[in-house]
């Protein structure tokens, strides 16, 4: 709730702590201000004392007679009239809950206009008619009420669990059914008269007793942890309808006398009902926790199973014992929920003790336990794969845009996986950077799946590539155990990470192919090209690991000289002179010296140095011959001079593949290695002639082609065996 005093940041009760003095004396607005914020608590407080005063004189007796009129009437219908106009202002003021408590202060002032209606009109009759005006505004507080409570419990409760519900349908019934087991009798005797005379006596007992109820039911609805606030209500609720009781109790036995402590109840009801209007909002929120959930449903329950008892030695009204069963099959309805809660709280911890928090993905403690569970039902035509990946890049990722970024990266990655392996099998994730993927997939389908897992798990932008390594391995053909599959993967996976460039030769190769791209852009696709078939003709020879990668490097590098080379040389629609041509012979001592400013990249710079060397030793710059020359050289120098033919240059036109191998024929031995030309044309033509345009997605197909092909061989020998 809130109103005038939010701006002082008061705690309840406590007074602003500020000095009317200390404004400033040519500033009257600011007194005045000061004035109205601190004038409703100085109402309240004036109330507080009145009311003392009141239960003083009715309690103790305190006074003199001739001022009962005064403090029995007058005085206690001006507490009613002002807690009342209190609960009002704040509706008109504030600026939560308004709705609320401005049908609250509509209901207390037509219980207050009751009150003075009766005093002025009704007191002094010797027969009070029934119903009369007096009835109709005190019985339109209770409608009020309860309208008012349902209005702040929806709008200040921001949870309504199912057992919260029932806890309160439990404490509203217990309570409903010890007022009728006191009430009933009582009342029942006073039954006369006409249809509405009787409406109108049971509808006190009636809307009391529902009153009670609601004040538990609240209490339920906040877990047995109202707050302040809502614990102020409540008393308010609860005494007034416990002053009513007890009234219409000692009405109906006639030992009700006017003038006594009970008559302050009522007061001291709605005046509750003003301070917590007056309050700052402290409702707390609702926790399912604590011995209060569960010790009150109980407590209400032996509430019902005394009036059980008691119904046993004095027999109860029916409507007492029918409130009473009904507390208890609501106990047992709360039991049935509360167990349900307890088997959902169950899995949902069983599922947070299987899943990985930030993907989503299974954890490996459920990898592990569905490898379990699947080695014992796996069939011959749908083998289960075992695909254990690591991410190369990520590290560098995660320093250069922040831990956020590389967490949104990693969920974004493992939703990828998820999806690309859903038609097979399951992705998870082992922690870290690190995800594994279980799939069945017939073995013709085995690069397809291996292509799509790979292609899940990369990502790219400006300034970064992040892929995966991977191993893989046939259970149960390969590893008959979780912890053996695991470990036979992971081997495989780094024999494949360690067979890449190591990180810094990735950076220092990603900064050289941007120099190249932003000097000639065409110099990138053209070089990639290179590469690709430069490493397909090296693994063709026996080439493997970290030298054939040098191959490739040195391939896609080979002419970063040319960033140092003048346009005007390189575009050169006609023959270069003997300058230019000078000048073009150092492209490569030129590309040397750029890598070697890299310490990782010098292995790489050596084979570049040499791939304008000729097999015959006329070649430049060194003069080198034969063998002496460099085999990554010798293989670069056959791919480079085939991509040169068949592509436009600024003084000529791409020439066929016929005749541009034709060529290569007719130079082995000559400028190139006759084994590298024939290695190099043997590719070609199991490839159908077409060259490769990527190195690096060459290198992933070639991989998942070696990973299939494995696989099948794994898989192929078992079922021999069998």
């Amino acid at each position: 709730m809130s109103g005038p005093n939010e701006k002082t940041n008061l705690r309840p009760y406590e007074a602003p702590t500020v000095e009317l003095s200390s404004a400033r004396a040519d500033d009257p607005g600011a007194v005045t201000s000061k004035f109205i914020t601190l004038l409703p608590r100085i109402a309240l407080a004036l109330a507080c004392v009145t009311l003392t005063v009141h239960a003083a004189h009715t309690g103790l007796g305190l006074g003199h007679p001739q001022h009962d009129r005064l403090i029995d009437e007058w005085l206690y219908n001006g507490l009613m009239v002002g807690a009342a106009l209190a609960c009002v202002l704040r509706a008109i003021t504030g600026t939560r809950n308004r709705l609320a408590w401005g049908i609250l202060g509509a209901g207390v002032l037509s219980w207050s206009a009751g009150d003075l209606y009766f005093t002025l009109f009704l007191a002094d009759e010797a027969t009070l008619p029934m119903p009369s005006v007096s009835d109709a505004l005190f019985l339109a507080f209770y409608p009020a009420a309860y309208a008012g409570m349902a209005i702040l419990v929806k709008r200040n409760v921001s949870e309504f669990h199912a057992s919260l519900w029932l806890d309160a349908l439990i404490g509203a019934l217990a309570t409903s059914a010890v007022v009728s087991a006191f009430l009933y009798d009582a009342v029942s005797v006073t039954i006369a008269g006409d249809t509405l005379s009787v409406l109108t006596t049971l509808a006190y007992p009636l809307g009391d007793a529902l009153l009670l109820a609601l004040v538990v039911g609240l209490l339920g609805l906040t877990g047995w942890r109202p707050g302040a606030t809502w614990a102020i209500i409540g008393a308010a609720l609860a005494l007034s309808a416990g002053g009513d009781v007890l009234y219409l109790y000692r009405a109906a036995n006639g030992t009700y006398v006017e003038g006594t402590i009970l008559d302050s109840i009522w007061p001291a009801s709605v005046l509750l009902l003003a301070i917590a209007a007056w309050r700052r909002p402290d409702f707390n929120d609702v926790r399912l926790e604590g011995t209060r959930i569960m010790a009150m449903p109980a407590l209400f329950a032996l509430i019902a199973i005394g009036l059980f008892v008691i119904d046993q030695i004095e027999p109860l009204n029916p409507l007492a014992v029918g409130l009473a069963c009904g507390t208890i099959v609501a106990l047992v309805l709360r039991m049935a929920v509360t167990l349900h809660e307890n088997l959902k709280m169950v899995a949902a911890s069983r599922g947070e003790a299987l899943t990985d928090a930030l993907t989503g993905l299974g954890n490996r403690r459920k990898l592990v336990a569905d490898l379990e569970e699947q080695m014992e039902t796996v069939r011959a035509d749908a083998p289960l794969i075992l695909i254990l990946f690591d991410l190369d890049g990520f590290k560098r990722y995660n320093d250069s845009y922040g831990h956020l970024a590389g967490d949104a990266l990693l969920a974004r990655l493992g939703a990828k996986l998820r999806a690309a392996a859903a038609p097979y099998g399951e992705a998870y994730r082992l922690g870290g950077d690190e995800f594994c993927a279980v799939v069945s997939a017939p073995p013709d389908h085995l690069e397809r799946v291996l292509e799509s897992a790979a292609v899940a798990l990369r990502d790219s932008g400006e300034g970064f590539v992040v892929e995966s390594s991977y191993g893989a391995v046939a259970v149960p053909a390969e590893a008959d155990s979780p912890a053996l599959a695991l470990q036979i993967a992971d081997q495989r996976m780094y024999a494949r990470k360690e067979g890449r460039s190591s990180p810094v030769r990735e950076q220092t190769r990603d900064v050289l192919v941007r120099a190249m791209h932003a000097h000639q852009p065409e110099l990138t696709t053209y070089a990639g090209g290179v590469a690709a078939m430069a490493i397909a003709v090296g693994r063709r020879l026996g080439v493997e690991g970290e030298a054939l990668d040098e191959i490739g490097r040195a391939a896609e590098l080979h002419d970063v000289g040319k960033v140092a080379v003048p346009d005007a040389i390189l575009d050169k629609p006609e023959a270069l002179d003997e300058e230019e041509w000078a000048f073009m012979q150092r492209q490569p001592l030129l590309s040397e010296r750029i890598l070697n400013g890299a310490e990782a990249m010098r292995p790489v710079a050596r084979l570049v140095r040499s791939t304008h060397e000729r097999f015959d030793g006329t070649g430049y710059p060194d003069g080198l011959s034969g063998e002496e020359i460099p085999l990554g050289a010798r293989i670069v120098a056959v791919c480079d001079a085939y991509a040169a033919m068949t592509s436009d240059r600024p003084y000529r036109p791409a020439v066929s593949r016929d005749r541009a191998l034709r060529e290569l024929r007719r130079s082995a031995g000559g400028q190139f290695d006759p084994r590298i030309v024939n290695a190099f044309i043997a590719e070609l033509d199991e490839r159908g002639h077409a060259v490769p345009t990527d190195a690096a997605s060459d290198d992933r197909d070639s991989y998942v082609r070696e990973v299939a092909g494995h696989l099948r061989s794994a898989l192929d020998q078992q079922s021999t065996h069998a």
